[in-house]
């Protein structure tokens, strides 16, 4: 993905950014609504909303300056930077809506400009103003932008002339009260009215590819547009409070700065230069948006072409064009601010957050020019979020969905970006914090979940583990397969090549595990080293998961292994595929209904630890609808009702539906029994007897060797024990 191609303008902070910015801060809303919030508010309810809209504006501001001076910033303002911090799908769903906004933006101002010429002019009509309007705007940008912000020079002067002329104003004569009351608003959608006079700092932004040196212009420019901006709008409400202007005046006269003005002409001349400069700003900065998401790929590359010396977005302002068109049919400032306002303050938020979580996660890579601390755009990134629900709790989920499925969209197109971003970074924050607040909390019945370490070899080779482990975590806990290289063909080459290969072979079966290879001698010191060393801090297997062998030579080996796991306070799943059963499945699907077979041998860790990993294996997907039999065995059948009620009143006490059954033994050996009745079962789990602490490998190696002999002709079968200390009776006494 290619990054942004310079333009070939230079601007300055006060041309590219201070200028456009001021000018769209001191616009429509200025000129026309400034009073309206007055009479609504009240002048302490008006210093307010403008000290709360400045504010979250100055914050984002401070942000902007903190990313801005920590890259160098291509086109498209505030998705270029977005997306540079948080990846290219983030950028995306806010680049999207912000270039919507902006493009409406266009209308929005437009619309103030139609709606004070209408009330000199009545004959005209809003509408054939506004289009012609945006003709006339949009034939100046597309043929230079450089010619359409030297414009904007002219149309400073005009909004100064204008000011000071309002500030020059006396008294205005006491208008006869009304005879009815005036209806007025409450705070909140005031506020979204006001909010989007201050979001001028985009048009600045909007213009980063154009600028000379935009890790200065960008963070000097915006902020003093900002700062005078806040003076200007405390300063307008005072003084219209002071001339004693009557609350009915305020709210229905949107030219009340007009009539209070020394010349009211040169007011007039400075909301129609307002309005324009703003509209003029919009269309200089919606087009760039878009040409950026078009570079990354975003939208189509052709909505990105430049035409000309400078580079200019001619199509990306034609569809630009026909947004703010659309948009000049609603026509009514008052309707149109509050959805500028929610996409405004989403980019705001989301600024603020990039901004703030580079600071807290402080890699090397981030040494911004100007720095400030994490809490400000962290405080600037809640305020914003709050103000939208404050605002319109249902606009803001639907922004958040509406980010949520751009950004989904753009997750499954699978965009490669060609520079990094902090994601990684943020992950390994969060798990730092989290593995710290972790580091020695003793594990809890509670909350306990196997963390897996399969002991598979080649995935290929024994599948069976795998897709059980998977099965079994669901997603929901820690899956490691291990494998190892015999020492003498040990190459970094060759394990990343069996590392990738593994990794594509669990992702294209959907299995979300990690990879660990190693050199050893042999399988099984491979696989004792993986059990004393693998894992970091409190994130380590607890449970290991392992096929059996079959081989006479390998016994003791193996027996060994088992006390390692007991000893290191492991769990132990020993699997034992069927006869039948190929490579793939444990064991082959062949009934919709499947049936698992749980040998109860009394309460104790060994029998609640293998109920525990059964409920997880019945929740999984693939054992979904699983039967699970709940089996002992008795002596003789004057025992058996005993038994029954036990078994019974366990199940009721540990909330565990399960079919009971007490089988009585007889003359019978205890796993000619258990054959007999799990012969139909899918999966039969049955406990193991660890080894005695003074027992020796040679002599568990026996115990293991009849307890194959025994199992031989059972289904898959799956051999536990509990090794952890955890008290696995009390998750099924809570």
């Amino acid at each position: 993905m290619a990054e942004s191609s310079p333009s070939g303008y230079r601007f300055g902070t006060f041309k590219g950014v201070f200028t456009p910015s001021i000018l769209t801060i001191l616009g429509v809303v200025m000129y026309l609504r400034m009073g309206w919030v007055l009479g609504n508010l009240g002048l302490t309810g008006t210093i307010v909303v403008v000290t709360l809209a400045s504010a979250i504006t100055f914050l984002t501001a401070l942000s902007l300056a903190a990313l801005a001076t920590n890259m160098k910033v291509g086109g498209g303002g505030a998705y270029y930077i977005i997306s540079r911090s948080l990846g290219v799908e983030t950028g995306a769903a806010i680049g999207l809506p912000l270039f919507l906004a902006q493009a409406l933006g266009i209308s929005f101002y437009i619309a103030g400009f139609s709606e004070s010429l209408v009330r000199v002019f009545p004959a005209l009509n809003p509408t054939i103003v506004g289009t012609a309007t945006l003709v006339l705007l949009t034939a100046l940008v597309y043929r230079s932008a450089d010619l359409a912000l030297k414009s904007q020079f002219g149309i400073m002067a005009a909004i100064a002339v204008s000011l000071v002329s309002f500030f020059l104003g006396g008294p205005v004569e006491a208008a006869a009260a009304a005879e009815t009351p005036v209806r007025t608003l409450s705070f909140w959608p005031v506020f979204a009215v006001f909010f989007p006079a201050v979001t001028g700092i985009e048009a600045g932004i909007a213009m980063s590819g154009d600028l000379k040196n935009p890790t200065r212009a960008l963070p000097l420019g915006t902020m003093l547009a900002v700062l005078v901006s806040y003076v200007v709008y405390l300063a307008i409400p005072i003084f219209l409070d002071q001339r004693g202007v009557g609350q009915e005046a305020l709210l229905t006269d949107p030219l009340v700065m007009q009539k209070t003005a020394r010349w009211g002409g040169a007011v007039l001349v400075g909301v129609w230069a307002a309005a324009l400069s703003s509209a003029l700003g919009s269309l200089l900065g919606a087009p760039r948006t878009l040409q950026a998401l078009a570079r990354d790929r975003v939208v189509p590359e052709l909505l990105g072409r430049g035409y000309g010396r400078f580079n200019d977005p001619r199509l990306a302002t034609v569809l630009s064009f026909a947004i703010g068109w659309t948009g000049i049919a609603l026509g009514d400032l008052n309707a149109i601010a509050p959805i500028l306002s929610m996409f405004f303050l989403t980019s705001y938020g989301v600024l603020n957050l990039s901004a703030g979580l580079e600071e807290l996660i402080s890699n090397p890579a981030w040494r911004p020019q100007f720095r400030v601390p994490a809490w400000l755009p962290l405080t600037g990134f809640v305020a914003c979020l709050g103000v939208m629900l404050m605002i319109a709790p249902g606009a803001t989920m639907l922004a958040a969905v509406t980010c949520a499925g751009i950004y989904s969209i753009m997750k499954r197109r699978s965009l490669r970006a060609r520079w990094g971003d902090m994601r990684l970074g943020f992950m390994m924050f969060i798990a730092r914090v989290i593995l710290h607040r972790m580091d020695g909390r003793r594990p809890d019945e509670r909350t306990w979940k196997p963390n897996l370490l399969v002991l598979s070899g080649s995935p290929s080779a024994r599948w069976y583990l795998i897709e059980l482990a998977d099965a079994i975590a669901q997603s929901r806990s820690f899956v490691t397969v291990a494998t190892f290289i015999p020492e003498e063909n040990w190459t970094t080459e060759r394990v990343d090549t069996l590392t990738a290969t593994i990794r594509g072979y669990l992702h294209k079966r959907h299995v979300p595990a990690f990879i660990r290879t190693l050199p050893a001698s042999d399988p099984y010191a491979g696989a004792a080293t993986m059990i004393r060393s693998y894992g970091f801090g409190p994130i380590a297997p607890n449970t290991v998961l392992i096929g059996e062998t079959e081989h006479p030579s390998s016994f003791v080996a193996f027996a060994e292994l088992i006390q390692l796991v007991i000893r290191s306070h492991r769990n132990l799943v020993i699997v034992r595929e069927r006869a039948d059963a190929g490579e793939e499945a444990v064991p082959p699907p062949r009934r919709q209904a499947r049936r698992i077979d749980l040998w109860w041998g009394g309460k104790s860790p060994h029998t609640a630890f293998m109920l525990a990993v059964a409920i997880l294996l019945q929740r999984s997907r693939e054992w979904a609808g699983a039967a699970l039999h709940f089996k002992t065995i008795v002596d003789a059948e004057s025992d058996r009702a005993d038994a029954e009620a036990r078994v019974v009143q366990f199940l009721a006490e540990a909330r565990v539906e399960a079919t009971p059954g007490v089988l009585v033994r007889g003359e019978e050996r205890v796993f000619d029994v258990i054959r007999r009745a799990s012969a139909d079962a899918d999966l039969v789990f049955l406990g193991m007897r660890p080894p005695h602490d003074t027992e020796s490998a040679e002599a568990y190696s026996a115990y293991y060797e009849g307890l194959l002999h025994n199992t031989e002709s059972l289904p898959a079968t799956a051999m536990v024990m509990a090794g952890e200390k955890v008290e696995f009776q009390r998750i099924f006494e809570a």
